[in-house]
C-alpha cells in the first residue's frame, strides 16, 4: 500500500524528528511504501506594510535594554542552514520525504491512504492558519484511507474556536480510523467530535531501543562526557539549580545533548543542534535522566532509566500525565519543588517493559487492522 504520513514539519526538534521517523519506519516493515508529506517552508520575510513597524518595535527594545535582532528575517535565512546542519543530515539520510509548495499538488491516486500523526498536529497553535490541512480537507471526495495515529490535542483542555470545531468536527467524520497520543485526546474527541478514538503509543514507542542502538552505533558517536544526561528545553535557573542539586547528591556529571538554538542572541556556533543519533546515545550512557521534554520521558522509559520529569505547561502537561500513568510513573513528575529520589530509582523494569510490549502489540494491531485492504 502506498502510504503518505501528514505531520508536522521537521526541524530541531529531536522528539518531532524521531516519532515521524519510528511511524515510517514500522509501516515500511509491515510490507508498505511510505513517504512523508511536507511542505516546503518559504523563507522568513516581513510584509512590506509591516516593515515600519517591526523595525521601528525592535529598534526600541535595543534602546531599552531588550536586544533583539532588527533584521531578524535575514539572520533567520543565514543562520538556519547551520543551526539545522546536524538534524537535517539525519532526516535526509533516514526519512523519505515529498516536498510540496502547495497541497493542490497531491492527487487521489499518488496514495492509497494518508495517515495524520503524531505529535501535536491537532494543536490549534500549530496549525498556520490552515486548520483543516491536518484534518484532510484536501482529499474532499477522494476514495482512500483516512487514519489518525497518534494524533495530539497537546493539552486536556479544548482551544479551538467555535470555527474551528465545526470545521474539523465535519472533517473528522470522513476518517476510517482515530487514534490519539493521549487518553484526554480520546474524551476530546468524543466530547467534541463525537468521535470514539483509540488511546495508542507515541510511534518512538513501536520500535525497541536496539532500534535506536543501531542508529548511534552505524554513525561512530563516542561516548556521552557525563552520566546525567540533561535535556531541558526551557531552561530557568530553577531548573538548573535542580540539576545540581541532584548532580551533587548523587555524585554524577550532567551533561546536555541539546543546544542553545532557541536563544537567537547566543553565538551561532553555540546554536547547532547536536545530530540525533547523539541525543539517542545520551539515554543509553545515562544513569539518571533529568528533563522536562516528552520525549525525553519516552526514550528514558524505553532504555530503562530512572528519571525526573519537570512539569512543562506552557508546552502541555496532558502528555506528562497520560504517558507517566500508563507506567504507572506518575511519581517521576514533579513540579520542581518536590521529589523523593529514591521513589525515582525504585523502579520495577521488569513490569515497565512487560506493559510496554502490551502496548506495543495494541498499537501496532490499530495500524495492521486499518490498513488491511
Amino acid at each position: 500500500m502506498r502510504i503518505g504520513i501528514l505531520t508536522l514539519p521537521l526541524h530541531t526538534n529531536y522528539g518531532g524528528i524521531l516519532q515521524a521517523y519510528a511511524l515510517q519506519t514500522v509501516l515500511e516493515r509491515m510490507g508498505h511504501d511510505v513517504c512523508l508529506i511536507e511542505k516546503r517552508r518559504p523563507p522568513a520575510q516581513l510584509p512590506l506594510w509591516k516593515i515600519p513597524w517591526a523595525y521601528g518595535k525592535r529598534i526600541v527594545k535595543n534602546i531599552i535594554g531588550h536586544p533583539f535582532p532588527i533584521f531578524y528575517e535575514q539572520k533567520i535565512n543565514r543562520e538556519d542552514p547551520i543551526i539545522k546542519q546536524n538534524t537535517d543530515l539525519f532526516i535526509h539520510k533516514y526519512i523519505k520525504r515529498r516536498i510540496i509548495d502547495d497541497f493542490s499538488e497531491i492527487k487521489e491516486h499518488d496514495y492509497n491512504a494518508i495517515i495524520v500523526g503524531s505529535d501535536q498536529i491537532w494543536r490549534p497553535i500549530y496549525f498556520d492558519n490552515k486548520t483543516g490541512r491536518t484534518y484532510l480537507d484536501f482529499t474532499k471526495d477522494w476514495k482512500i484511507k483516512r487514519i489518525a495515529y497518534a494524533a495530539s490535542f497537546g493539552t486536556d483542555k479544548w482551544e479551538y474556536s467555535f470555527r474551528q470545531t465545526r470545521q474539523c468536527k465535519r472533517l473528522i467524520q470522513h476518517f476510517d480510523a482515530v487514534s490519539m497520543r493521549e487518553d484526554s485526546g480520546v474524551d476530546l474527541c468524543r466530547k467534541h467530535f463525537g468521535v470514539e478514538a483509540q488511546h495508542v503509543l507515541d510511534p518512538t514507542m513501536l520500535l525497541n531501543k536496539e532500534d535506536y542502538i543501531q542508529l548511534f552505533e552505524k554513525a561512530n558517536v563516542p561516548k556521552s562526557k557525563g552520566n546525567m544526561l540533561c535535556y531541558i528545553l526551557d531552561e530557568t535557573q530553577k531548573r538548573t539549580y535542580l540539576v545540581n542539586k541532584i548532580a551533587a547528591a548523587k555524585g554524577l556529571i550532567p551533561f546536555r545533548v541539546n543546544s542553545k538554538e532557541g536563544n537567537i542572541n547566543a553565538p551561532l556556533q553555540e546554536r547547532i543542534q547536536p545530530p540525533v543519533e547523539q541525543w539517542l546515545r545520551g539515554f543509553y550512557d545515562a544513569e539518571f535522566v533529568v528533563t522536562d521534554s516528552f520525549h525525553a520521558c519516552v526514550f528514558s522509559i524505553l532504555f530503562n532509566k530512572p528519571f525526573l520529569a519537570i512539569g512543562n505547561a506552557s508546552r502541555g502537561m496532558s502528555r506528562f500525565n497520560s504517558l507517566l500513568s500508563m507506567f504507572g510513573l506518575e511519581k517521576q513528575l514533579t513540579s520542581g519543588k518536590s521529589y523523593d529520589m529514591k521513589e525515582l530509582e525504585n523502579v520495577d523494569w521488569s513490569k515497565i517493559n512487560t506493559i510496554l510490549n502490551e502496548q506495543i502489540n495494541m498499537s501496532a494491531k490499530f495500524l495492521t487492522n486499518n490498513l488491511a485492504e
